[in-house]
């Protein structure tokens, strides 16, 4: 495919930043009330066009919490239409405004709109938004996309590239820090924007067709000349934001380098925008094994009807599927809410695969636990679950040390004959080590 073909297939969603449509506005309220009429949430995106012809071959069970959601504030939406990923993203909640006719704003979240520094934008599909619309203010999910007033607390420890991905950047798009796999940043956008992003920084930045168009060819350039790289992630963003073909062309571009090896997908929207995951999707993946799929959960919460239906759709297109999961303070960091969410992703065909320290993006002290909590948690489910539930916990180490994993005190001694040993009920053991003779 040639340059100009190129152009043609990327799209761009359209900028954060616009002014809001007329008739948003209006007081916070506390009571909500169900609506005479759709709200129309976000200017319409020209891409997305939805044919109501194909509504219905995307079909998906419909949770309680999305039913309910659905029918209270969107009266004259469909359940074809709500069922839409194209519709979805139109609707997306980008504004305070906006916000507060679904939710009872408390000063915490309000006071950070009072403020006119410029930060990491909101965004919030009404799918995800419906999963804790009528809960508390404390619920988990709405901790982890609602902002708060203290995003605007950064610490000395913050870090505007907490990775130092830009360090290992040899062109725009591309990290490659590890020696044989590389990060391919594939779009800067995102259905839902969670408040600990650690590419805060470039994340929600809009860039135009031709900008993109010239970064992808350069990255897939890079590639080709770099034989060392056999694995390549496609992150963002979320790369599961782009139109079939559009993700069609980056993959096939990528599969027809003899020596990458393995394709790998990060995304969120099977978690947040699950309707994403239509069956026409889940075909075309199914062209480029062996391809792998990691999916950003959180809590047990995420573990709808609707997001099973596309993890099964995904897992019966032969995708070996993993999770990714964010310790976060007062929203997972229990050990009873980490099992029922590992076991339960197990149901679901999907392997946790990291638990990772929050990274230290600017904003995000008062979602970090101290390392010890992560500790907890897995020595908690070692011994207590399964194996296949138990996920690698690692630290993302500060400007580009890469992924170091953690473990609880298991070795209490060695010395040159064996080694003493703790189980998971934290008894001692001790193994000889015959093989120093």
């Amino acid at each position: 495919m040639n340059r100009e073909m190129m152009l043609d297939s990327i799209d761009v969603p359209p900028s954060e930043d616009s002014e809001e449509p007329p008739g948003l506005g209006g007081t916070i309220v506390c009571d909500i009330q169900p609506s005479r009429q759709t709200p129309s949430l976000l200017h319409d995106l020209p891409i997305l066009n939805i044919k109501k012809d194909s509504l219905k071959l995307n079909s998906f069970p419909e949770g309680a919490l999305s039913k309910k959601f659905r029918e209270v504030f969107f009266p004259d939406v469909s359940r074809e239409q709500w069922m839409s990923w194209k519709w979805q993203l139109k609707h997306r909640v980008t504004d305070h405004k906006t916000l507060s006719k679904f939710l009872c704003l408390t000063e915490e979240e309000q006071r950070f709109y009072e403020s006119k520094q410029t930060i990491f934008p909101l965004a919030i599909t009404p799918y995800y938004l419906s999963l804790f619309a009528f809960n508390g203010f404390d619920h988990p999910l709405r901790r982890s996309v609602v902002p708060l007033e203290h995003e605007y607390d950064v610490s000395d420890v913050e870090l505007t590239d907490p990775l130092g991905e830009d360090h290992d950047s040899p062109v725009p798009g591309i990290v490659h820090r590890y020696p044989d796999r590389v990060l391919f940043l594939s779009t800067m956008y995102c259905s839902t924007y969670c408040r600990y992003c650690t590419r805060s920084r470039i994340v929600s930045k809009t860039m135009k067709t031709d900008c993109l168009s010239e970064r992808w060819e350069k990255g897939i350039d890079y590639i080709k000349r770099t034989p060392v790289i056999r694995d390549v992630l496609i992150s963002g963003g979320d790369p599961l934001t782009l139109p079939d073909e559009t993700l069609k062309m980056l993959l096939t571009k990528l599969r027809n380098i003899p020596h990458v090896e393995i394709i790998r997908l990060g995304s969120k929207m099977p978690v947040v925008l699950p309707f994403r995951i239509t069956t026409s999707l889940a075909r075309m993946l199914k062209q480029f094994h062996p391809l792998y799929m990691n999916i950003h959960f959180t809590h047990p919460d995420e573990l709808t009807p609707e997001t099973r239906e596309a993890c099964r759709r995904l897992a019966d297109a032969g995708i070996p599927l993993g999770s990714q999961t964010v310790l976060l303070k007062n929203i997972n960091d229990r050990v009873d809410v980490m099992t029922q969410l590992f076991q339960g992703l197990l149901t679901m065909r999907v392997k946790p695969y990291y638990l990772f320290q929050c990274d230290l993006a600017p904003g995000t002290t008062h979602l970090r636990t101290p390392v010890e909590t992560g500790l907890s948690i897995i020595k908690g489910l070692r011994g207590f679950t399964s194996g296949l539930a138990i996920p690698h916990y690692v630290i993302d180490a500060p400007r580009g040390g890469g992924k170091i994993p953690l473990l609880p005190e298991y070795l209490v001694k060695k010395d040159q004959c064996s080694y003493v040993l703790r189980n998971y009920e934290d008894k001692l053991y001790t193994y000889p080590d015959v093989g120093n003779d």
